[in-house]
């Protein structure tokens, strides 16, 4: 067991530095910045490479609602879920003290003023979109989500290619809904950064729990009793 904690530790960690880290200090720059773009895909390539290099030891969840979705779908132990969960938090609070660090390092830079690449709506969404929008697109892109990797996961989908499918659906989800909340789906995620921004992302940080939840626990019963086939 320690060692599949480990590798959730590991795999968040490495998912929220790569990922937010790309919007901290990559994404703004006039000529040399990845814009959004970028972003989506640092997203999707750390799930595609965490899922490569340790998606065998625990399955490769990073994400609480990843989790939860696959116990609701039949693919995961629910004593396993509170371990995987607190382990996934921790890996990422641990990228963002990481990445707050290194970011400090630049005159200038600011925590609170700059976002952090918190998750938001309102006013704290990248162009502007009202909550109901934060909430439906969470909703329906964490059970677009679900669905991809379960049936990615399936035995009756071609083997090895699992990572590919699932890293290249984050960076589509990503694609879509930055400029709604600057994307969750992932309440480990969305929890790591608005501890340090402190302020209105904390305050919002809510949405980015239940939503998420909400649209894995869709994607989970959707496939288990739609898509699965049955013995």
């Amino acid at each position: 067991m320690q060692r599949k904690l480990f590798a959730e530790f590991f795999g968040t960690f490495v998912l929220v530095l790569g990922g937010c880290g790309s919007a901290v200090l990559a994404a703004g720059y006039p000529e040399l910045g990845i814009g959004f773009v970028g972003v989506s895909l640092a997203f999707g390539l750390t799930v595609l490479v965490m899922a490569f290099a340790v998606g065998h030891i625990s399955g490769g969840h990073f994400n609480p609602a990843v989790s939860i979705g696959l116990w609701v779908g039949g693919r995961f132990q629910a004593g396993h879920l509170i371990p995987y969960i607190i382990a996934q938090v921790l890996g990422g609070i641990a990228a963002a003290g990481i990445l707050y660090l290194i970011a400090s390092g630049k005159a200038g830079f600011d925590v609170i003023g700059s976002g952090f690449a918190s998750n938001g709506y309102g006013a704290h969404s990248p162009d502007g979109y009202a909550m109901s929008s934060a909430i439906l697109i969470e909703v329906v892109l964490t059970a677009v989500f679900l669905l991809v990797i379960l049936g990615a996961t399936d035995k009756r989908a071609p083997a090895g290619f699992a990572p590919i499918a699932i890293g290249l659906a984050l960076t589509l989800i990503h694609l879509i809904s930055i400029p709604v909340t600057n994307t969750s789906v992932n309440p480990a995620r969305s929890t790591a950064v608005a501890l340090f921004q402190g302020t209105w992302a904390l305050e919002q940080l809510w949405l980015f729990w239940v939503m998420p939840i909400v649209g894995a626990l869709i994607g989970g019963i959707l496939y288990r009793f739609l898509l699965e086939e049955k013995a």
